[in-house]
């Protein structure tokens, strides 16, 4: 029997820091993935890919929403080609990518042929989707998906408190990038290579982080701090470092590609990630903290959302509250002072997150969540 074809839908295919979102697609075995999206962005490779062109009433939807604080939803010029392309196909089961945007496909939705299950990554359990206005939209979204995946048991239950039965909520892990482990050897000199790496947004605790690093700094002058990302808040992070006479040890790398990533991490010593609360706005789990673990860069985060699922303290990681820059630059110091604590986290944090995430292992489970999702309403009996 072939692999039974399914619709995934990304509202954009695809924003650079959803690489993760590309490698759950592609990863899949059991099924045979068709993306459809209304914006293609960057060079993504996908065997099928269909692109539905947004309707020109978008603008006055959102700039009524801005009024009334009730959400936007496609129109009809929108929904029918969707329809047409999941019939065409014959899929048994769409995918939508994040609940705000689905939300916005209800008309899509109520109409849907198939089973849908609709995935939560974190920024969508903020701002607008707590709002009394959504409350109706929420509830009837839950109602008609099959199952509603989540990045983190913390997510899960963030979700759960927007009115989702808790019955349908699964948790969809990521897939992690099969990256080699590789011990570090201190600096000599105590040129510290610290990394965060991390859209610039204000749940990343890029400022907490910069904080922390300046008071790691004074113990070793020669170490620098280096930020992999792009971001709204870049410019107020350059002057931070600049009012903190840090703009010689704080590099502002930009977006970098996987392979780009991946070699920073081998050149870097610790990986530091102070997540915090950003007005609701919280964690999965973070991509990048998970790669970083899993090449054997020692982490130093923070209790914020999915991290502790995956991090426990002094075990593969070291864990802060929120917004404390002197436990971060506590443990920053920690890590440089103790090679046996660094050595033990290091090789804990690779083996734990290659047992947990690795792609056989999370393809499976997500493959799960599909097959659960189609035999719920079709009875569909997979080998």
């Amino acid at each position: 029997m072939g692999a039974t074809p399914i619709a995934l839908f990304c509202a954009t295919f695809l924003k650079p820091e959803m690489l993760h979102i590309h490698r759950q697609i592609c990863g899949l075995r059991s099924f045979r993935p068709l993306v459809i999206t209304q914006k293609q962005e960057g060079s993504w490779p996908c065997d099928r890919l269909e692109v539905v062109k947004r309707s020109r009433g978008r603008f006055w939807g959102r700039a009524m929403e801005k009024q009334s604080g009730r959400p936007w939803q496609i129109s009809g010029s929108e929904v029918r080609p969707i329809l047409t392309v999941l019939e065409r196909e014959s899929c048994a089961l769409l995918h939508v990518f994040f609940g705000n945007v689905a939300i916005h496909l209800l008309p899509l939705l109520r109409r849907c042929p198939i089973p849908f299950l609709v995935s939560f990554h974190g920024s969508d359990v903020a701002g607008s989707m707590t709002s009394a206005a959504y409350s109706d939209f929420l509830s009837e979204l839950f109602e008609l998906a099959a199952l509603v995946p989540c990045r983190s048991e913390q997510l899960a239950a963030k979700v759960a408190r927007l009115g989702c039965p808790e019955r349908k909520t699964r948790l969809m892990r990521t897939v992690l990038p099969d990256l080699p482990f590789a011990a570090r050897n201190p600096p000599g000199d105590g040129a510290w290579r610290i990394l965060q790496a991390a859209r610039l947004v204000p749940k990343k605790g890029l400022a907490t982080a910069m904080h922390a690093f300046s008071l790691f700094h004074r113990t070793y002058p020669l170490a620098t701090f280096q930020i992999a990302g792009a971001g709204p808040l870049e410019e107020d992070l350059r002057k931070l470092a600049s009012d903190l006479g840090l703009e010689d040890h704080v590099e502002f790398l930009g977006f970098l590609s996987q392979a780009a990533l991946g070699d920073l991490f081998f050149r870097s010593h610790i990986f530091l990630h102070p997540s915090e609360d950003a007005g609701g706005d919280i964690e999965g789990v973070p991509n990048a903290m998970l790669e970083a673990m899993a090449s054997g860069l020692p982490v130093v985060a923070t209790r914020h959302g999915g991290i502790p699922e995956v991090i426990e303290d002094e075990k593969n990681g070291l864990l802060c509250d929120e917004k404390d820059a002197k436990a971060v630059a506590s443990a920053l110091l920690r890590l440089a002072n103790d090679p046996d604590l660094r050595g033990r986290i290091s090789l804990q944090a690779s083996v734990s997150v290659r047992e947990r995430f690795s792609e056989e292992r999370q393809i499976r489970a997500i493959e799960e969540i599909y097959k659960e999702a189609i035999v719920a309403r079709s009875g569909t009996i997979f080998a």
